[in-house]
């Protein structure tokens, strides 16, 4: 089984589960997932995690994210974005000027309310599957942050916009709040993500080239190790005589590490063996004086 993560350059048309099964195809085996969803016409950045790696898939969710967008003023959909049907078509009597104070105004925290386009569950039901019922739902607004909002290009109707935020952000509510907050109304033209976590496009395969590296019998060379998602972590390494308590995810106290440890409160460390397999992420308890296994990745 291969245990690691591949970055895909997901393609318009794809769902992120086709991606998935396809991948299943590519590395013959069931056990991947990916770390959030792309809607159908987004592209870029996706990383899948497979075999031990999948444990990492709720860790990488809740990573910040960066998108490439483009937001088509005068026109509001349905959907948020230009697969919809059409609610509303305004003119577009704005300024560049006036298009880049109200971007900038999105900087920083502000309550978003999720679109009913969207997986996310009310009373067990996907808002998507009540939206093609027809039915609307009250959905409560979340707080989300937006790191960075840059204009890369403007050309009225449509602004070109690159955007860093926090995890649970949707751009295509964004681009619908700016057009609202211009008075004439805006949806998302196209998206790609560039980046996810630590992940950036560049680095990014598509599955054609993936299996064009299975059928050269290169395939590991696009599987990155678990721990790369970790380097900010300190690495600790297991005394030789005491493994099994790292074997078996125990508790470890400091004096079992080879390295001279800085016990920070809360703070996640990378712990390895002596061979430099990796095992898990732990994290220094105070009260216990001891290092709490976070999570385990032993290849098993």
């Amino acid at each position: 089984m291969i245990n690691g993560i591949v970055i895909i350059d997901k393609e318009a048309g794809f769902t992120s589960h086709d991606v998935v099964a396809k991948l299943r195809g590519i590395c013959g085996q069931r056990k991947i997932g990916h770390t959030g969803t792309l809607d159908p016409e987004a592209t870029g950045v996706l990383p899948v995690c497979l075999g031990s790696a999948t444990k990492l898939c709720d860790m990488l969710t809740d990573r910040n994210k960066e998108y490439v967008a483009e937001l088509l003023l005068g026109i509001e959909t349905d959907t948020q974005d230009i697969t919809g049907k059409m609610l509303a078509e305004k003119p577009v009597e704005v300024s560049e000027m006036e298009v880049s104070q109200v971007c900038e105004s999105f900087i920083g925290q502000y309550d978003q309310i999720p679109p009913m386009h969207s997986a996310l569950k009310v009373n067990g039901k996907k808002l998507y599957e009540l939206a093609r019922e027809g039915k609307e739902v009250e959905r409560k607004a979340r707080s989300v942050t937006i790191h960075e909002l840059e204009i890369l290009e403007c050309r009225l109707p449509v602004v070109k916009m690159r955007v860093a935020c926090s995890k649970g952000t949707y751009i295509r509510t964004l681009c619908a709040d700016i057009g609202t907050k211009l008075g004439c109304g805006g949806t998302m033209k196209s998206l790609r993500r560039t980046r996810a976590g630590g992940f950036a496009l560049e680095e990014a395969l598509t599955l054609e080239k993936l299996q064009q590296l299975k059928d050269g019998e290169r395939l590991l060379e696009a599987v990155r190790p678990v721990d790369s998602v970790f380097t900010d972590c300190p690495i600790l390494h297991i005394k030789k005589d005491v493994r099994a308590l790292l074997e078996n995810g125990n508790p470890i106290p400091p004096a079992f590490t080879e390295e001279k440890a800085q016990c920070e409160a809360d703070r996640w460390v990378r712990f390895y063996f002596p061979d430099e397999s990796f095992a898990g992420i732990y994290a220094y308890n105070m009260e216990k004086k001891k290092y709490m296994p976070v999570k385990m990745f032993l290849d098993r």
